[in-house]
């Protein structure tokens, strides 16, 4: 059957008004796991787990995991970042000041589904500050994912100026 082609992709074409209803329902879970997220709080506000715990970290050590604590409590309050530090994600910037990372870390939704830093192994070369940890992911008390995070701080004058993070996914850890 002979359909004009302003009908076959008009709004209330029947595939179009099934990718509408997908396309709400999509939007409605979506929503729904926000609004979770954003209310649901930490997961666990423990601080990260050394790999070694006998292990006393440096002065700079010491600042780069204020910031992985952060990641699990959401509270930034005691990381201090320069005012114009920056983070980098895997080749993309994620973060552009130290307020804007602070904000984050304190209330964006994506930290929000951190459960728990472990295996946490720091070093120090140079004034950079190289971590390494696996990062628990879930919510609603259940884990999704695990990932293994590389992270590199520079720290100058007592503050945070450069975070670069690679992320790789661990499956069965």
């Amino acid at each position: 059957m002979w359909v004009p082609i302003w009908n076959r992709f008009s709004l209330w074409s029947e595939p179009m008004r099934i990718r509408r209803s997908f396309a709400m329902a999509a939007l409605a879970v979506t929503a729904a796991a926000a609004a979770f997220v954003l209310t649901a709080g930490p997961a666990s506000a423990t601080p990260a787990v050394s790999a070694d715990p006998t292990r006393v970290d440096s002065e700079l050590e010491a600042i780069a995991r204020s910031y992985i604590d952060a990641l699990v409590t959401h509270d930034a309050s005691a990381v201090p970042f320069a005012p114009d530090a920056t983070r980098v994600e895997a080749g993309l910037k994620t973060g552009f000041n130290g307020p804007q990372l602070r904000w984050d870390l304190d209330h964006g939704p994506q930290y929000r589904v951190i459960q728990g830093i472990r295996e946490l192994e720091l070093s120090e070369e140079n004034g950079v500050v190289s971590a390494r940890f696996l990062l628990d992911a879930g919510f609603a008390g259940a884990k999704l994912m695990t990932v293994e995070i590389a992270e590199t701080f520079e720290i100058t004058d007592g503050s945070i100026r450069t975070i670069v993070a690679h992320i790789t996914p661990k499956f069965g850890a």
